[in-house]
């Protein structure tokens, strides 16, 4: 059994899974994972699928399931990220991004990603990144740099 420090085995296999059938949650993800021959804490998961830019889809009849985008196409990964943020607003202390359920931890990742000189960090839950600025810039300046970003589609 491996102990799932082979990030590259482990993130095929998670494209694998994904691609062959709905997966609805990172507790099945995981058993799928595990019968594969992988052991892995729900921490590492969570991060795999936050790298993997993995999101919930959610299906009209109900319920949801993960969805990896490829990253061949950039540009419509552009227009992907894009259309996933929903909103952003800002107060004294922290700018917030809203976005499709699901999508935060990939977007929050492209954000971190992107390394922008505004930022000191990112915390996604499900549907909502709260951004901390760095020190010395304001939440205004942050989140117009972000709608910048996500207006034009560009990958952060």
């Amino acid at each position: 059994m491996a102990n799932g420090n082979d990030k590259a085995a482990r993130h095929g296999a998670i494209r694998r899974i994904i691609d062959a059938r709905m997966v609805g949650t990172q507790e099945e993800l995981g058993k799928l994972l595990f019968a594969e021959g992988f052991d892995v804490t729900q921490a590492t998961l969570s991060r795999d699928l936050a790298q993997l830019k993995a999101t919930r889809v959610h299906r009209p009849e109900g319920g949801a399931f993960y969805e990896i985008y490829e990253q061949e196409g950039a540009p419509q990964e552009r227009v992907r990220l894009h259309e996933l943020v929903t909103a952003i607003g800002d107060n004294e202390a922290l700018v917030v991004v809203r976005t499709a359920p699901g999508a935060a931890p990939a977007v929050a990742l492209a954000i971190d990603d992107a390394q922008l000189p505004e930022s000191l960090g990112t915390l996604a839950g499900d549907d909502t990144i709260f951004i901390t600025p760095q020190r010395g810039t304001t939440t205004r300046k942050l989140s117009h740099r972000l709608r910048e970003l996500f207006a034009h589609g560009e990958r952060p």
